[in-house]
């Protein structure tokens, strides 16, 4: 029971390289990134001082500061932040393959677009309609898919607006 409980050597130096790994996507965020992210005030400071170090020695030794630091905080919900802040989360990747699927539904099945206003009563018909024309002749023309990404942002506002 006691050798269950043991990780192995090799178990314990990924998983400290997997937070300094983090580590690093913190230093790499943009200061205003950083302010939105609930870090604890130590981590903070570390990974700021972290982006103003130049020095390859003196970083390194930061880093592996920051590190450390990473195994004193909840890892687990900085990274689901860093995921949301990304827009790599589960529910937004989700989302935006709903969007994609009533984008895909809309230039090729003239029903789709009742079903879609059925579902979301504030749309704005005309410019659907507008755009879905617009992204048919840009493929019949081959032109730039303008209005086709067009089609995607107006979907995601849409969809945005009734969810919240």
């Amino acid at each position: 029971m006691e050798q269950e409980l043991q990780i192995s050597k090799t178990q314990r130096k990924r998983e400290m390289q997997a937070l300094q790994d983090l580590g690093e996507e913190l230093v790499a965020l943009g200061t205003d990134k950083l302010a939105e992210l609930d870090l604890p005030t130590r981590l903070l400071d570390a990974v700021l001082e972290a982006k103003r170090i130049s020095k390859f020695g003196g970083r390194r030794r930061q880093m592996q500061y920051v590190g450390r630091l990473m195994r004193e905080s909840d890892a687990d919900a900085i990274r689901s932040q860093l995921d949301v802040g990304k827009g790599t989360s589960v529910a937004e990747t989700a989302r935006l393959h709903a969007i994609e699927r009533w984008r895909t539904r809309l230039i090729g099945d003239d029903l789709a677009l009742g079903e879609l206003l059925d579902q979301y009563p504030r749309a704005d018909a005309q410019r659907l309609r507008t755009l879905i024309r617009n992204v048919k002749r840009e493929a019949e023309a081959k032109k730039p898919p303008r209005s086709f990404r067009e089609l995607f942002h107006e979907l995601r506002e849409i969809i945005q607006t009734q969810d919240r």
